[in-house]
């Protein structure tokens, strides 16, 4: 059994999505991070960068406990344990890895900004912030429409961890300022695994949590997103 900690960012929605497609037993444990419950004591013994997703494997390395933090670390930590989503041989590996590590290191922190300049940034803020990050989005989407164009999954002939990390990240393409309809790839490489049982089982999951983001008080999301009196020094 897997306890999951877990809400609704595309982060932790790979993760759903790895749990449904291995069949992995899970235990979900929200934390809703509007509140601040990523914070508390207990949970910084789970992840100490104060962060969601994060699993604790009860059946871990040796059958003991084991605690896995960071999306991109859990998804490779599962693909492992159940043998599936990551090829074996050593080069179909890396080229899954490498698409793997441009969601983690490009799609994931540029989306992820880009929503932070559209919805919770005031207007009167200077726009070069949200041009940047629009730019960027915009370029990574012509980058993993053209892979889609030579390879049917991202990293490579399977579909695997690669995809199950990035698929979660565009599912809001549209309100990301980014259309599909001249992205012929990108189409059928979404609508195919938006139709996946286990995906359609994880989303279904996903849709019926709630959290405390519409009525966040103005600290609450100064604490979540790390500003005024909670800025680092």
């Amino acid at each position: 059994m897997i306890d999951f900690y877990a809400l609704t960012s595309p982060n932790v929605q790979k993760i759903y999505i790895i749990l449904e497609e291995c069949g992995l037993p899970y235990t979900e444990h929200f934390i809703d991070v509007w509140k601040g419950e990523q914070y508390s004591p207990a949970y910084l013994k789970i992840n100490p960068n104060n962060k969601i997703p994060a699993i604790v494997d009860r059946e871990g390395p040796g059958g003991k406990p084991y605690t896995v933090f960071e999306s991109g670390a859990i998804l490779m930590y599962l693909a492992e344990k159940s043998g599936r989503l990551m090829p074996k041989d050593t080069a179909a590996r890396y080229e899954t890895i490498q698409w793997l590590m441009i969601q983690l290191t490009g799609v994931g922190p540029m989306f992820g900004q880009l929503t932070h300049f559209k919805l919770f940034v005031p207007k009167s803020v200077d726009s070069y912030a949200h041009d940047r990050y629009q730019s960027e989005v915009k370029r990574l989407y012509g980058v993993l429409e053209k892979r889609l164009g030579e390879s049917p999954w991202l990293g490579g002939k399977e579909y695997s961890i690669a995809d199950i990390a990035t698929f979660p990240w565009t599912r809001n393409h549209d309100a990301q300022g980014v259309s599909f309809t001249d992205k012929p790839n990108l189409t059928r490489w979404f609508d195919v695994i938006a139709a996946r049982p286990a995906v359609k089982a994880a989303l279904a999951k996903i849709a019926v949590i709630k959290s405390n983001r519409e009525t966040a008080s103005d600290e609450q999301k100064d604490q979540f997103f790390g500003r005024g009196k909670y800025a680092a020094a």
